[in-house]
């Protein structure tokens, strides 16, 4: 009964959607106050439907209700509480449902923290939130229905993946479709900006607390993904350029554009257009994901579902909602107010460069992830396009925009000095050039390759350059006595934008380091023999089977020394899991300054069996830590912009609308 209550709520969801995409939006344009105000209650009640949906759904795998398709599918009775929690998202139709849930709470929360907005723009844009929600439960209504019964509950389920059972994977889908919705509502108020024909600094400063947070919600969704990968999956990196990695990455550069922009539209009321422009982009990307992983054109941990239908019909609704929202923007877009002008030289001119670069950044991705796809579809053959294309193509594109980086925030507004700007950071430019040059001599010159002093030199120059933006903004060296208070003095959304540039510098530091110098060992290796790896000798002490919660593992002991001191003991495991059936490698870990020791063993030798030893693998990744701490520093500066007074106290006031375009 609770399961039909769910599907029950569903429907009756569904039916509040309707009227709050119609009602709200027709009194805006005919100016009628009560009309526009049930968008409220509309999304508040919308979001209570959608919620004891998925309590329904919840419950069922809690409590193993196995007469349920997706239950069964997808949980099993040995399963531990967390990962039967985490099988509701784990797959397709639960997944879809915690996509429409999240996509209903920022409905409500644009009611409840919206109250400073304009009548007019808050109903069109809880009217368009609503339209969107319309299309996914009808596709969840229509083709992945969560609370389909089966005829005769079998007596146990078929158990989750065991990939996904792992805690970064209980998380990780949660935080990645709060990244991928909350786009939704920057492009919610771009829609509404284009029907009510007025962009301005007041609408910029409503959209950019949305953005923020969707881009922070992302970034830590991205990263809790790759940190999975890279000591799950047991092969010693923690990114591939696999397509549905991809399909994050795509709105995450889109996204990033939109925030910069975003601030060029309310500090200068110019790029307006541009803006609106960046909005749809980042939510069709979400969209597009969206496609990838649910069509199954795609084959991957990641992707969910197979049957055609559901991707013919997610793909209508992405070329209907992606379709419909360019086709208004080329109809309303051009009577827009240009806006502020500004020098190509100037902080606003620095953004838009770099703007231009991300976004050519996300269309080679683009590129790079749907044409083998295309040439498959229009019978070319296969094709396939992996890590060599992405990184030749795509990361020189990054560079001059990391340059840039340091520069745009010394610049002036409107009109800047470049050559005064290059003056204040001729000491950063030694350093940097200085860091390069050691990198390239402690390398060993060509035994290296030479991009990692390049690497390495471009995030002595980002990060100093950071500082140096700091010691300026403080004036350190000027009245270093008055320093610290005029630090305290500094917006948060300053220090934030300081902390995310510095973040970046240090993911540099490692992806330049673990991708020129990790060093590998594959071998056969008998009990007691010990593997020298990096400086560090690795033993192999022993072998034993250990009986985990619903798998069995094999788990080596290894002895960790280096110059004849123990610095460690790792145990990694080989795991075969009993429902479904699947072997999982799972990595041991040790962790330093200067990079990661990634131990795996695997199968007994295929030769001799396990007297002669088994297949292990042993990584020396250097810098990997300066990879994770530059992304949580990304996103501690997006939660400390976030919290700007600016943002917390509303928009300045409109000045009186003049009528509709």
């Amino acid at each position: 009964m609770i399961a039909e209550t769910g599907h029950f709520a569903l429907v009756l969801a569904l039916a509040v959607a309707v009227i709050q995409a119609t009602v709200p939006l027709a009194g805006a344009r005919r100016g009628r106050p009560a009309w526009m105000a049930v968008a409220g209650p509309a999304s508040a009640l919308q979001f209570l439907l959608i919620g004891l949906a998925f309590a329904a759904l919840v419950h069922g795998y809690v409590t193993s209700d196995f007469s349920l398709v997706n239950v069964a599918g997808n949980s099993h009775t040995d399963k531990p509480m967390l990962y039967k929690v985490a099988g509701v998202w784990g797959n397709h139709e639960g997944s879809l449902l915690l996509w429409v849930t999240i996509l209903a709470l920022f409905g409500l929360a644009v009611t409840l923290f919206g109250r400073n907005l304009p009548p007019g723009l808050k109903a069109r844009a809880l009217a368009v939130q609503a339209m969107i929600s319309i299309g996914f439960l009808l596709f969840l209504l229509l083709t992945s229905n969560p609370f389909q019964r089966l005829d005769s509950a079998p007596f146990n389920g078929n158990g989750l993946n065991p990939m996904l059972q792992d805690p970064g994977l209980a998380f990780h889908p949660p935080m990645l479709y709060l990244g991928y919705v909350g786009f939704s509502m920057a492009f919610s108020f771009a829609i509404a900006a284009l029907l009510e024909g007025r962009v301005d600094a007041a609408w910029a400063r409503w959209v950019r607390p949305w953005t923020l947070a969707a881009w922070v919600l992302l970034t830590g969704g991205i990263f809790l993904g790759s940190w999975w990968a890279y000591y799950t999956l047991g092969w010693g990196g923690w990114w591939y350029w696999d397509p549905v990695e991809n399909a994050s990455l795509m709105p995450w550069l889109a996204g990033t554009a939109l925030l910069h922009s975003a601030v060029v539209v309310e500090k200068r009321d110019a790029l307006k257009s541009w803006t609106i422009l960046l909005a749809i982009v980042t939510f069709g990307f979400s969209l597009l994901g969206t496609f990838l992983v649910r069509s199954g054109v795609l084959t991957s941990v990641h992707a969910f579902a197979t049957d055609p239908a559901r991707g013919i019909f997610i793909l209508l609704l992405l070329v209907a909602a992606i379709g419909g929202s360019l086709a208004l923007y080329a109809v309303r877009a051009p009577a827009m107010k240009i806006g502020g002008l500004f020098a190509p030289i100037s902080r606003e001119g620095a953004l838009l460069f770099n703007n231009v670069l991300m976004s050519t950044g996300a269309a080679t991705v683009l590129l790079g992830t749907l044409y083998p796809l295309i040439a498959d579809a229009l019978g070319l053959g296969k094709i396939s396009v992996g890590p060599p294309f992405f990184n030749s193509v795509f990361l020189p594109l990054m560079v001059p925009m990391v340059v840039m980086m340091a520069l745009a925030p010394m610049m002036s507004w409107k009109r800047g000095d470049l050559g005064a700007v290059l003056g204040r950071m001729r000491l950063v430019g030694l350093i940097a050039l200085l860091v390069a040059a050691a990198t390239w001599q402690l390398q060993g010159g060509n035994a290296g390759p030479w991009w990692s002093a390049a690497g390495f030199g471009l995030a002595a120059w980002l990060g100093l350059g950071t500082l140096a933006d700091l010691a300026e903004r403080i004036r350190l060296f000027q009245a270093p006595v008055q320093a610290p208070f005029r630090a305290l003095a500094l917006p948060r959304s300053a220090w934030g934008m300081m902390l995310a540039h510095f973040g970046l510098a240090l993911f540099i530091v490692g992806l330049t380091a673990s991708g020129a110098w990790t060093t590998e060992s594959v071998q056969v290796q008998k009990i007691g023999e010990t593997v020298t790896v990096a400086g560090r000798a690795v033993t192999l002490t022993a072998v034993e089977q250990v009986e985990g919660p619903n798998y069995l593992a094999r788990r080596g002991h290894f002895t960790v020394s280096r110059n004849g001191v123990v610095i460690a003991e790792m145990e990694p495991e080989k795991r075969a899991y009993r429902n479904p059936p699947r072997p999982i490698t799972t990595a041991a870990i040790r962790s330093g300054i200067t990079g990661d020791l990634y131990v795996v063993i695997g199968d007994p030798d295929p030769k001799g069996g396990e007297a002669a030893g088994y297949v292990t693998r042993l990584y020396f990744n250097p810098c990997i830590p300066w990879l994770w701490a530059g992304g949580l520093l990304l996103m501690l500066g997006g939660l400390i912009s976030l919290a700007d007074r600016r943002h917390r106290i509303g928009a300045p006031t409109r000045a009186a609308r003049a009528a509709d375009a």
